[in-house]
């Protein structure tokens, strides 16, 4: 006679759930994987299609900054110490991680959210500055409110903005960023050595493999997630994608969750989401895609909206 398995009992799930959170074992595993990942594309670059390469390599880049994303808001029962060394290795390069923590938590003050001065996320422009553009700068801050514009050009508006941000800073005679830039620099030195020396790798290629295409999917990820509305948490979208986007970005695209609850750990938004989907589609308004082939289809050659703030 074949045994009867015994059904887990309620205390065994409550005791699985503790565990869980108390290890944070779902984003150190992912954590470990996604650092042997990035290693072994780099390393058997050669023997991978430069196109696949691309496509994978951008998933890891992109894996990577949703994992800072969670070091920031989640991780709680991780010591601080450790949280920092999990995710503080620069595999993107452009970006010192303590300046997106400082940004990014910025960004999460949500009465402030797509505030043209006050959101260091917003793609929005006061109507005074706006006014004082000239015509070509106009034309192009309305063509990255397209998705195709965003994707292509996106990455390198983002570097240009970064770069004007820190000279200016320099200029002013402020040197506050300095110790920032060279700790990133100290980063960015072993990771350099280990792609162009220890594997081969030419820079240019890991910049159009990793790098540029790490930066294009954060760009499809925020292309649409915040709007203007009078109500701050109607200004927060909800994306339901597939599951390798969920992965991804680390079900960051359930973004009025994640605004509604920053420490919810990733692995509980999709969930939280099930449970209570009328009641969040209710809050933000249904401020809601189904994934990213609908925003693409509306999108990809049609502005998401004008981009001077209606109400600033």
């Amino acid at each position: 006679m074949t045994p009867t398995l015994a059904r887990p009992t309620s205390s065994d799930a409550a005791f699985a759930q503790r565990w869980w959170r108390r290890c944070e074992a779902p984003t150190l595993v992912l954590a470990v994987l996604l650092y042997l990942a990035w290693a072994a594309l780099v390393r058997w670059h050669p023997v991978v299609p430069t196109a696949l390469l691309f496509v994978l390599g951008g998933c890891v880049a992109q894996l990577h900054s949703s994992l800072q994303h969670e070091a920031i808001h989640a991780m709680r029962r991780v010591p601080r110490a450790l949280r920092l060394a999990l995710v503080w290795p620069p595999l993107n390069l452009w970006l010192p991680y303590a300046l997106y923590h400082r940004s990014h938590s910025s960004h999460h003050v949500n009465f402030h959210l797509t505030h043209p001065q006050k959101d260091t996320e917003s793609v929005y422009h006061s109507a005074q500055a706006w006014e004082a553009y000239g015509p070509l700068r106009r034309a192009l801050f309305a063509a990255n409110q397209t998705l195709a514009f965003r994707l292509v050009a996106g990455p390198w508006l983002c570097l240009a903005s970064l770069l004007r941000s820190e000279v200016g800073r320099l200029a002013r005679g402020d040197f506050s960023h300095v110790g920032i830039w060279l700790v990133h620099a100290a980063g960015v030195a072993p990771i350099l050595w280990y792609v162009t020396q220890f594997c081969g790798m030419p820079l240019a290629k890991y910049l159009l493999c990793f790098v540029y295409p790490g930066m294009m999917l954060g760009a499809l990820r925020s292309f649409t997630e915040h709007r203007w509305d009078d109500a701050p948490h109607e200004r927060v979208a909800i994306v339901e994608s597939n599951a390798l986007f969920g992965l991804l970005y680390l079900n960051n695209n359930l973004h009025h969750v994640h605004h509604r609850s920053p420490t919810m750990p990733w692995y509980e938004i999709p969930g939280h989401f099930r449970r209570h989907r009328e009641s969040v589609l209710a809050a933000n308004g249904n401020f809601y895609y189904s994934g990213y082939g609908q925003i693409a289809r509306r999108y990809l050659l049609r502005p998401v909206f004008r981009p001077v703030h209606p109400h600033w």
